[in-house]
């Protein structure tokens, strides 16, 4: 879980190190153990990136700008969110945890619910916090990436690549809390079923608590967190050539609602940092389960034969206080206008991939054609929210008495889209690779105007001058839908919106240096989103008509990268990253010339590990993030801030058995910060914090 090397590299580097001796002594019982000093392996680097090109190309061979950040890295940090694994990627910058959920930008574009999040290639609905002590990597494709999967920002996307079955029996015991009181108990298990190895599994559970640092205003109760996880992940050898993975989890997550603070129009926060505006009673209760299958046909050596469906049900309960923004609650008070809500999602989506090798004209090919769809459905239940109530800070208020039981559901939103995508990586010669791809999609959805049509290219050229090191530049097209107007006083009411298409531009460079040990990256990208609908009120009524809506804004961001992951000496390992981004708004209205929110012109981030032996092991990290606005009209800003971290790390054996104890301190200078967010509802970052886990390997 939290120290040790990661359970796929243990497997791996087990089974090449014992290849020899098994050969001869099938019984692991009369194998002798031995003790190896050193690594024989790189756990802070990864070779592949599955969701960047629908397949496992080498990020050398990728002619894009992808971070793969593995679980030893963010086990190592003792990570218990997304929001914490994504701090390993500077062009990541955080947003609002309003409602349970967090909200992330890539290179200042903020990624949707809908269609910024993938697991395993699958679009999620992810409007809560995804669990990661499921997942093997966290993948970040940065810029458009429409071409494989559709509808999406043009900022990137985020692919959690989970866990999976292992040959040889494993084991790992976890427990770990922080100074708050916090408990977190995870058991990840794997493993054949008979003794053919062709039935394998494996299973997490984690149980987990949480104490936050900051207090209801109401009655001073700390929020609090309750989440359960569950975990199977079983492969079915069927023949030789073909494999059968089943896949399923459950989440259930009840929390405290903590809405964020409030920033006044100097950029200070109003009241004390712990204060929770929201009513101690106020929560939200998700229920999350995703049910998978995969199919995979080796139809020759070159050629595959991948198809793939999930089905997510997601409901939820929010009985919310929905305190409303005030400079100065602590004279008058401020208003709550409560309401318990029900929301029902459900996300199904499939593909097919076709993939194979071959020689044509000269040129080897890596070839991809397939298909991928969604089925989206959401239903919602509302009670109350019309009534405001004025609170006083350290007055208590009675929990209303709603229940979205008794309110009849209105009709359903569904739409269904489907895409079609062919690729072809092409290498010309050992210096020379070519990278084409077009896709055509279409979103069909019940109502005047919100039928879509997009056609999705992609283009890439990958320059190698030596074995180690390559140059690439890209070309590449996202679109988002966008409906139709629907407002009655608006003069174009109506109006079919043409989808938001973001273009991007880049050109990076990739080395792997060290005996392939460190792989150093940089990049420049030039990003455009066009057709941003922009809403106006007439300077003079027309008639009934007091607002035009009209397309033609555009948003852009340019920028440059530079990353580094891997092994730097012997005993030395990094992972590190910085971003440079200037983003502006042109769109002829108030948001002209302005940054969109939380999107800094700086930022980095730098974790290490430095091994003093062969137990102990140091840990260094630390975030900066420069300055951003907190609205639109940049007229409150949020000061930019350094974090530092550090960790510590004993392996030792208890009874025959690997046993770990890992320290770390968050925010060791105890910063004031804020992490991010709109200004009535920002984000602020944790005080220090010290953390301590313990893990037994069996």
């Amino acid at each position: 879980m939290v120290f040790n090397y990661s359970v796929i590299g243990l497997a791996v580097g087990a089974a090449l190190m014992t290849m020899p001796v098994l050969a001869q002594a099938p019984n692991d019982a009369n194998i002798e153990r031995i003790n190896v000093t050193g690594r024989v392996f790189n756990d802070y680097k990864v070779g592949t990136a599955s969701g960047a090109m629908r397949g496992d190309i080498d990020l050398m061979d990728t002619p894009q700008s992808v971070n793969v950040i593995p679980d030893f890295v963010t086990d190592e940090q003792l990570a218990t969110n997304l929001a914490e694994v994504l701090v390993n990627d500077s062009s990541v910058t955080a947003g609002t945890t309003r409602w349970n959920r967090q909200v992330f930008s890539i290179r200042g574009f903020e990624l949707d619910s809908g269609n910024g999040y993938l697991i395993n290639g699958h679009q999620q609905w992810s409007h809560y916090v995804q669990p990661i002590e499921t997942l093997q990597q966290v993948e970040v494709l940065k810029g458009p990436s429409s071409m494989l999967y559709g509808q999406s920002g043009p900022g990137g996307l985020v692919n959690m690549v989970t866990k999976k079955p292992t040959y040889d029996s494993m084991l790992d015991l976890g427990f770990d809390t922080d100074g708050y009181g916090s408990t977190r108990v995870q058991l990840d298990a794997g493993g054949s079923l008979n003794d053919a190895q062709s039935i394998r599994y494996r299973s997490v559970l984690v149980k987990q608590d949480t104490q936050y640092w900051r207090e209801y205003a109401a009655n001073g109760d700390n929020q609090e967190r309750d989440r359960w996880l569950g975990y199977l992940n079983l492969e079915f050898d069927l023949s030789d050539d073909l494999q059968l993975a089943l896949k399923y989890d459950h989440t259930e997550d009840k929390t405290g609602i903590d809405a964020g603070s409030w920033l006044d129009k100097q950029g200070n926060v109003i009241g004390d940092r712990q204060t929770i505006w929201d009513a101690p009673w106020a929560f939200t209760d998700n229920t999350v389960s995703n049910l998978g299958a995969e199919l995979t046909w080796h139809m020759s050596d070159d050629w595959k034969v991948k198809v793939g469906y999930n089905d997510q049900q997601f409901n939820r309960q929010r009985l919310d206080s929905a305190p409303q923004y005030t400079e100065d609650p602590f004279t008058n008070g401020y208003s709550i206008k409560p309401f318990d809500r029900y929301d029902d999602w459900q996300h199904k989506t499939a593909y097919v991939d076709f993939t194979g090798e071959f020689g044509f004209a000269g040129m080897e090919h890596q070839f991809l054609i397939g298909a991928n769809y969604l089925d989206y459905y959401y239903l919602q239940r509302r009670d109350g929210g019309k009534k405001a109530i004025t609170v006083i800070p350290g007055q208590a208020v009675d929990m209303p008495d709603y229940d979205y039981h008794n309110v009849v559901a209105g009709p359903a939103t569904t739409y269904q889209y489907y895409g079609f995508y062919l690729q072809d990586l092409m290498t010309i010669n050992e210096q020379w690779k070519l990278l084409a791809g077009v896709r055509y999609d279409e979103q069909k959805k019940e109502g005047e105007g919100e039928n879509s049509y997009a056609l999705s290219p992609k283009f890439g050229v990958i320059y190698s001058p030596t074995d180690n090191g390559s140059v690439y530049v890209n070309y590449s097209k996202s679109f988002t839908p966008q409906g139709a107007v629907n407002n009655a006083a608006d003069m174009n009411d109506g109006l079919d919106l043409k989808p938001e298409y973001g273009i991007q531009y880049e050109v990076g460079t990739k080395w792997e240096l060290f005996n392939d040990s460190l792989l150093l990256t940089a990049a420049v990208f030039d990003i455009t989103l066009e057709n941003i609908t922009v809403s106006e009120k007439l300077p003079t009524a027309i008639g009934d008509f007091t607002d035009i809506t009209t397309q033609g804004g555009e948003q852009k961001h340019r920028g440059f990268e530079m990353g580094a992951q891997g092994q730097i000496a012997d005993s030395w390992f990094v992972t590190s990253s910085m971003m440079y981004l200037d983003a502006e708004y042109h769109t002829g209205d108030e948001r002209e010339g302005n940054t969109p929110i939380d999107a800094p012109k700086w930022s980095a981030n730098i974790w290490t590990r430095y091994e003093v032996t062969d137990n102990l092991a140091m840990n260094f990290g630390a975030i900066y993030v420069g300055e951003r606005y907190a609205d639109t009209a940049n007229t409150i800003t949020k000061d930019g801030y350094v974090r530092f971290d550090i960790g510590a790390a004993y392996t030792t054996q208890l009874m025959g058995k690997d046993v770990s104890i890992r320290a770390n301190v968050k925010n060791l200078f105890d910063t004031d910060y804020i992490e991010g967010g709109q200004y009535n509802m920002v984000t602020l970052g944790q005080e220090r914090n010290f953390s301590l886990a313990l893990e037994t390997k069996f």
